[in-house]
């Protein structure tokens, strides 16, 4: 793992902020986390949510996905922010959480919008959103807009839910992967999350590592994106994973079911 970038990376983003008369990015990497034996500590079901985002997605196939979530104890589902309340009825007195998305899939709305729709998501039921970050402001190097608008969701949500920073990894440089980590964390997010599923690519072990280095133990990790199995599920929690998006949730539990027998 290549330290010096990050470490550069990082004090980077400390001048940047400091020109604006800033002191928002910590000047010092965070502490790792041990991740020794990452795999033993929760069960594989209680890493996933279980996702549907698909845009043809009716009120019964929600249903649907609740009743698996409940059937293997995941630890959320994730749905559109239209589907929250149907989810939240559905999954009443269960260990379900409902998770949904802000500024899905491009990230191009405005802080105060993001900020809107994840209060509205609470408001019906959510107690975990994953927030696509602006992607166009990180690739420009507007990071104090990149900062701005993860904080919004942050305070909107004020600790009563989690949130998940998409940062799109496919789409980026590993400086960016990196810068994008360093601004999740300092204003305050719970997971950096690597993408949606529809920009192209996915979760990789690489950046999962790479996500998992940078934020040490500021945050989570969410790896998202083309895991459909068993083994590859495995590969992402050993990579360091603390939860998978993924529509193949019960695949995946079967899978751990067969390779248990």
């Amino acid at each position: 793992m290549n330290a010096e970038l990050i470490l550069r990376v990082r004090h980077g983003l400390v001048e940047y902020f400091h020109s604006l008369g800033r002191r928002d990015i910590p000047s010092e990497n965070p502490e790792p986390r041990d991740i020794t034996d990452w795999e033993g500590q929760t069960s594989l079901c209680k890493r996933i949510d279980h996702t549907l985002l698909k845009p043809q997605a009716t009120a019964v196939d929600v249903c649907e996905l609740c009743d698996e979530a409940m059937e293997y104890d995941f630890a959320s589902v994730c749905v559109n922010p239209v589907w929250v309340e149907v989810a939240a009825k559905r999954l009443e007195n269960s260990s379900v959480a409902v998770c949904t998305v802000i500024g899905f899939p491009l990230g191009a709305t405005l802080p105060q919008v993001k900020a809107y729709e994840a209060r509205q998501a609470l408001e019906q039921g959510a107690r975990e959103v994953d927030m696509v970050i602006n992607i166009g402001a990180l690739l420009g190097g507007n990071y104090q807009l990149v900062y701005e608008d993860i904080k919004a969701v942050v305070e909107a949500v004020k600790g009563e839910a989690l949130v998940k920073v998409i940062i799109e990894s496919g789409l980026l440089s590993e400086e960016k992967k990196i810068a994008a980590c360093i601004l999740a964390s300092a204003a305050g997010a719970d997971f950096v999350k690597t993408s949606t599923g529809f920009s192209g690519g996915g979760a990789t072990v690489e950046d999962v590592v790479l996500m998992r280095t940078v934020v040490g133990n500021t945050a989570q990790v969410k790896a998202s994106g083309g895991i459909r199995d068993y083994p590859g599920a495995m590969a992402m929690i050993r990579a360091g994973a603390d939860r998978l998006g993924t529509s193949s949730g019960v695949t995946i539990a079967r899978g751990e079911r067969e390779a248990s027998v």
